[in-house]
């Protein structure tokens, strides 16, 4: 008889343990995607916005499937890559730059969408306003055409007898015009002579840089487009066989052998876009969210690529390099 009813007893609490159990609600797994007009790797910005996204509790397999979508600088896969994440019902797509973020907005008009380099939204037709995007568009802009007079004196104050510089832009890419219609004035103010080097596809380059060195270009600046993104270790062995002193907007480009990048902190862009994708999963809306814009830059210098080209940086420069690679 007791056995009995002991058996009963543990079955009993057994069943309410298995009842309890079914009871507790399951996290849900979200799923984002990433698209990119790039390559995967290591030092790609999808691998540092995962890190991000973990800092914030979003595990790979166990609350968050990531796709990724990578159309390594075929930019007319875009549209069809874009396609493929809202087929798969994403609940965010992560974006890269400015042609990324197009594709995925003609894909899909509902599904939310981060931006995470937007160049200029407003006049690309993305959204609205900063303030209020006021569709599914939302993200970080790196405000990277207010930064190219920055550029520019960085550069002149590195090459103090610099007279004549060189930028390279993309006639094709509207955010790369505005950038190089800045740079125009910029150099006004600085008393430098501007030289056009336009390259519309990365078979353009080799060119581009001869003409550069014929008309005498003491230096280069580069303006931000998916072309010259998608192309920065090429640009950077251009520049050191031709012994040309280049300044970028990205770290990307000095990671790649380049000399120099002055432009938002690549840290606090991603760690805003994990924002960004966390709070949307929680359920608010682009529409309500305002773009953000950086609040830290950072210079980076490269040494290594310095002594490459029989360069020597002032010490005025260096000191105020928040970056040095030796």
């Amino acid at each position: 008889m007791v056995n009995k009813l002991t058996v009963a007893m543990v079955m009993a609490v057994i069943g309410a343990f298995v009842q309890l159990a079914n009871a507790q609600p399951t996290e849900k797994t979200h799923r984002i995607g990433f698209l990119s007009g790039g390559f995967p790797g290591p030092s790609h910005w999808t691998t540092r916005l995962r890190k991000e996204l973990r800092d914030l509790g979003y595990i790979e397999g166990k609350n968050i499937v990531i796709e990724s979508r990578f159309t390594e600088n075929r930019l007319d896969r875009l549209p069809a890559m874009a396609d493929e994440l809202v087929h798969l019902k994403v609940d965010v797509i992560v974006a890269g730059g400015r042609n990324d973020t197009r594709a995925a907005r003609k894909a899909t008009r509902t599904i939310p969408i981060v931006g995470q380099n937007l160049l200029d939204p407003v006049a690309d037709g993305l959204l609205e306003s900063l303030a209020r995007p006021g569709g599914n568009v939302t993200g970080f802009t790196a405000i990277a055409d207010v930064l190219v007079g920055k550029r520019l004196e960085l550069l002149k104050e590195t090459v103090p007898t610099l007279s004549r510089v060189a930028v390279l832009w993309n006639p094709q890419d509207p955010g790369s015009l505005r950038q190089w219609k800045e740079s125009q004035m910029a150099a006004r103010e600085l008393a430098l002579q501007i030289h056009s080097m336009e390259a519309r596809r990365a078979d353009e380059f080799d060119a581009a840089f001869k003409e550069a060195t014929k008309a005498r270009s003491g230096a280069l600046s580069m303006t931000s487009s998916a072309l010259i993104s998608a192309n920065h270790k090429r640009i950077a062995d251009l520049a050191a066989r031709n012994r040309l002193p280049v300044m970028s907007a990205t770290e990307a480009f000095v990671a790649n052998g380049g000399l120099m990048s002055y432009g938002a902190d690549e840290s606090e862009r991603f760690k805003r876009v994990a924002v960004f994708v966390d709070k949307i999963l929680k359920g608010a809306k682009p529409a309500d969210l305002p773009v953000e814009q950086p609040t830290k830059f950072e210079f980076i210098v490269n040494l290594k690529t310095a002594k490459l080209i029989g360069l020597t940086i002032p010490p005025n420069v260096l000191v105020r390099a928040d970056r040095v690679i030796r």
